[in-house]
């Protein structure tokens, strides 16, 4: 005599909760990073011969106070250093000062010189074309 095992198979679903879970932290955080960083509103230079550069991958921003900020954060020069070091390979870092134009000329200076301290070579300065400054 034969015997029937009618238990039917069962999907089991806690475990398909937590890959679905980590599925959709993992996608979250992969497109957080893929938004660029659009900055603060700065009342930038106007320039005649401004090109449109693909976007950075660091922006600073230099306050009219001189405050220095990148992605919402306030940092000092050797904060700054630091971050732009611990980006990996700062000689790739491609970096971009955008400056209010009623900042002083040393807060301009202060960001170059923390780039170049930590190695970063391409270096690009924000500005509004005269066209757009109308």
């Amino acid at each position: 005599m034969r015997y029937f095992d009618y238990r039917k198979g069962r999907i089991e679903i806690i475990p398909m909760i937590d890959v679905m879970l980590f599925l959709l932290v993992f996608f979250i955080i992969v497109t957080l990073q893929m938004i660029p960083d659009q900055g603060v509103s700065l009342q930038l230079a106007t320039s005649s011969t401004a090109d449109k550069l693909q976007h950075p991958k660091v922006t600073v921003n230099v306050l009219a106070d001189g405050t220095i900020k990148v992605k919402d954060r306030i940092l000092s020069q050797p904060d700054l250093t630091a971050l732009l070091r611990s980006d990996g390979d700062p000689a790739k870092t491609e970096l971009t000062i955008a400056a209010d134009k009623r900042s002083a000329f040393q807060h301009f200076f202060t960001v170059i010189d923390a780039a170049r301290a930590a190695g970063v070579t391409d270096i690009g300065v924000a500005a509004r074309t005269e066209t757009a400054a109308h």
